[in-house]
């Protein structure tokens, strides 16, 4: 694979100018917009049309949770045996039939079978096409690369949520099966996109010169900067859970403002993850990132804090103070993290590596709203800074944890691959 290159003089397009990442970004955005469009919807379907009540959803969601982060792991081996790119073929019609099975779930056993499933298949998709990335694009170009992906989700999944209010509006079921509908369709369409990618997989011949990949879960540094990460991940919980509630019940601020929040979150990552993105250019710098990401969560933990029992004003302008800070981590920990994920993985078997890594962030999303609640929500003040600490820690010990020494030898970072077009 060639760099990507800049666009021709005279020329500017919102698309970048290699074919492979042009592909990957409107792969990007036309899954991310179906996502925006279910996700928007999905907990009203279920609990005024399927009928559910708040603990069976969340129920529901918690068992699908446990076994999306279970399902990393397998689904990466088995993209490093049969093909990443191969492998989403299949995956993208399977994902789509799993929503449309939503249409016609009825009871709270169905809801479970079907939100399960879903997962699963998400969460897998979501390991392979990380891999099929991983191997596509030239290392020099994979965090810049990856910062103009995620703003591409992050724009694609706004424009999802602005499509869905016609069927929050209209609130019937036939208005939801049309959402539900439309975004199966993503699915189908985001698989046929694959066509013409390389299949990025590492010959027979390149695994015997390199010997047998290593084992991701016998990575002692590997697995101890996925954790840290995880914990890392719990910004979202945060953002999702914590500050949103604690707005609503703790401050003086209007409710209209965890809207503001959600906006100001997804346009810095629309607007800069590029630009936060160009310091991190190696392991060393990706650590770095880390830790001044967790020290800035912390301080935004302690500015959303202060908000607690404040005028309207102050409490307001507290609150969006606290996003702008909480934001720029997010922008520094995403980058670093990718970086981290991909240069300490064996490239001989980056889906096993990378499902190591998202199963992490799939584990912090399941139990961060429990650790959000049981800080933030429970104790207050004093949560909030149990939980910037906890941030902070994490943040530090990273550059440590990522400079640790491997036991088993090194591998070379960049493997040949079968980068015939597919036809």
């Amino acid at each position: 694979m060639t760099a990507t290159t800049a666009a021709p003089s005279g020329r500017r397009s919102l698309l970048p100018a290699d074919p492979v990442l042009r592909r990957l970004a409107v792969m990007t955005g036309v899954n991310t917009v179906g996502n925006g469009l279910y996700y928007s919807v999905s907990a009203l379907y279920f609990t005024r049309q399927v009928g559910l009540g708040a603990g069976q959803l969340a129920l529901g969601l918690g068992a699908a949770g446990v076994a999306g982060m279970l399902a990393g792991v397998p689904f990466g081996r088995l993209a490093d045996r049969v093909g990443h790119r191969r492998l989403l073929y299949v995956l993208g019609p399977l994902q789509g039939l799993a929503v449309l099975g939503y249409v016609f779930v009825h009871g709270f056993a169905p809801f479970v079978a079907a939100i399960v499933v879903a997962t699963v298949l998400e969460r897998g998709a979501v390991v392979v096409r990380s891999a099929l990335i991983a191997h596509l694009l030239p290392a020099a170009d994979q965090v810049r690369s990856r910062a103009l992906l995620r703003s591409v989700m992050n724009a694609g999944l706004m424009l999802g949520g602005a499509g869905a209010m016609i069927a929050l509006q209209l609130d019937s079921h036939w208005a939801y099966a049309t959402v539900l509908t439309l975004d199966a369709a993503s699915f189908a369409a985001t698989s046929l996109l694959l066509r013409g990618l390389p299949d990025a997989t590492v010959p027979a011949g390149e695994r015997e010169r390199t010997g047998r990949p290593r084992t991701a879960l016998a990575d002692r540094r590997y697995l101890l900067v996925a954790f840290l990460h995880a914990v890392l991940e719990l910004q979202f919980a945060m953002l999702e859970i914590g500050i949103p509630l604690w707005i609503a019940v703790h401050t003086s601020a209007p409710r209209a403002l965890v809207a503001v929040v959600a906006i100001v979150n997804s346009l810095s990552v629309v607007l800069f993850q590029v630009r936060a993105s160009r310091g991190v250019v190696d392991i060393r710098s990706a650590a770095r990132a880390c830790a001044r990401g967790g020290i800035l969560l912390g301080a935004a933990c302690l500015v959303y804090a202060a908000a607690g029992g404040r005028g309207t004003a102050t409490a307001v302008t507290l609150v969006l103070a606290g996003v702008l800070l909480h934001s720029l981590a997010e922008l520094l920990t995403s980058a670093g993290g990718w970086t981290l994920s991909l240069d300490l993985a064996d490239p001989a078997a980056h889906g096993e590596y990378q499902g190591v890594f998202m199963s992490g962030q799939a584990g912090s999303h399941v139990i961060g709203p429990l650790i959000v609640t049981a800080t933030v929500l429970t104790h207050g003040v004093a949560g909030w800074a149990v939980l910037g600490a906890l941030l902070v820690a994490a943040g530090l010990a990273m550059p440590a944890a990522a400079a640790a020494r491997r036991q088993s030898p090194e591998k070379p970072n960049t493997p040949k691959w079968d980068a015939s077009p597919s036809v």
